[in-house]
């Protein structure tokens, strides 16, 4: 306990060192990161896991006391971030408002994206509507973080002061700037989804397992964003372990695709592995077909033309897209190659409703590639007939 005036403005009520101010931060911190991947991103936002009431409760309350985020805001501009990503209507795209905007300025980013109502109520059905949410979380979002800089200066001092600081820049900083604004600009890819999205690195334990952020965009339902065996999720790991005392169910994971063999022509088997694992299909294709010809011919081509071929040049410029164009009118083989995977996302992309007719469409698109006489297309071909979906357990 403070023995004068001057030892409680130091170091507050509990007069704690550095290493438990320490401890303090990093579990406060961490909890903070827990309720947004959680609760409003894996469990309100996409509907991947649901949590006992008594923890959706702490989760808001926290997420209240030490952000001032509403739930329907935070959700609603996510959910309008994959329905509009990349675009002009992205709140929040590297690609749009530039990497130096949004890695800086995400919290201005947010701040705009919660000034537009219309957004707000169209994407932000299904979140809290109690008394609780009506006349304290809502309306009185700020109070929580004043409440909290009184509690951190009563038990800690100016230190908690300074903690308090830290806190409130946390989340802007790792969730609006580096994974709104890195996670779409610079990382590796697992699977060449439609837009911009990377893993920043395998693991980042402070972050909640949002820096696999790839992983995420190809399926965003799925409550467990790791996908390779080199890859961890702290967030997987955590609603594992609240699973097991019976506070989390796991709604969905992403399925992992398996390989059938001497499969004859595809079938609706093929087809409805290939629709939930699309992403990965183009991926296939990539690097089991364009990447081992590009290096069999010993071609050098620059890396950003080099995705050009992965993704079918959807982020190059103009004058990037025709010196692509331009090198594959020079290379018949890698240009039907290019028209292949063309042809293929296109029958993904445009799937019928009636599943006879995209099933024809998939039949001759693998007979024309057995015929193409290029072997990498051939054995692709043979492969994907034979595509399937293994469910992991949950």
């Amino acid at each position: 306990m403070p023995a004068s005036l001057l030892d409680f403005l130091s170091g507050g009520l509990l007069q704690a060192g550095f290493g438990w101010l320490a401890l303090y931060f990093l579990v406060a911190t961490q909890l903070t990161i827990f309720s947004v991947t959680l609760y409003l991103h894996r469990s309100m936002t996409h509907r991947g896991v649901d949590f006992h009431p008594v923890l959706n409760h702490f989760f808001r309350f926290w997420l209240w006391l030490t952000t001032s985020m509403i739930t329907r805001e935070w959700v609603a501009i996510h959910r309008k971030h994959h329905a509009t990503c990349e675009t002009e209507e992205d709140p929040h795209s590297p690609q749009t408002k530039g990497i130096k905007t949004v890695f800086w300025r995400g919290v201005e980013l947010y701040r705009e994206a919660r000034a537009d109502r219309e957004s707000i109520g169209k994407y932000g059905k299904g979140c809290p509507d109690d008394a609780i949410e009506r006349h304290l979380y809502t309306p009185h979002a700020t109070m929580g973080p004043v409440l909290l800089l009184v509690l951190s200066f009563t038990l800690f001092g100016f230190a908690g002061v300074a903690m308090w600081a830290l806190q409130m820049a946390w989340i802007p900083f790792w969730a609006a700037g580096v994974v709104n604004g890195l996670g779409h600009w610079w990382g590796y890819r697992n699977f060449e989804t439609t837009d911009k999205a990377t893993n920043l690195t395998p693991w980042a334990f402070w972050i909640g397992g949002e820096e696999l952020h790839n992983n995420h965009h190809a399926f965003p339902s799925s409550a467990r964003f790791s996908m390779r065996r080199f890859e961890f999720d702290i967030g997987w790991t955590a609603i594992r372990a609240l699973q097991t005392v019976r506070l989390a169910k796991v709604l969905r994971v992403a399925p992992t695709l398996d390989v059938r063999p001497n499969i004859a022509m595809p079938d609706r088997e093929t087809l409805r592995a290939l629709l939930a694992v699309r992403f990965q299909a183009m991926t296939d294709y990539y690097r089991r077909v364009t990447l081992p010809t590009l290096r069999e011919s010993e071609e050098r081509l620059p890396r950003k033309l080099r995705r050009g071929l992965a993704d079918g040049g959807r982020w190059l410029d103009a004058d990037k897209r025709a010196r692509l164009q331009a090198w594959l009118d020079e290379r018949p083989q890698m240009a039907t190659l290019a028209a292949y995977r063309q042809r293929l996302q296109q029958v993904l992309d445009e799937r019928s409703h009636d599943a006879h007719e995209t099933l024809a469409r998939l039949h001759a698109w693998c007979e024309e590639a057995e015929q193409s006489g290029i072997k990498a297309l051939q054995q692709f071909s043979a492969r994907l007939k034979g595509y399937t979906l293994v469910q992991a357990a949950h």
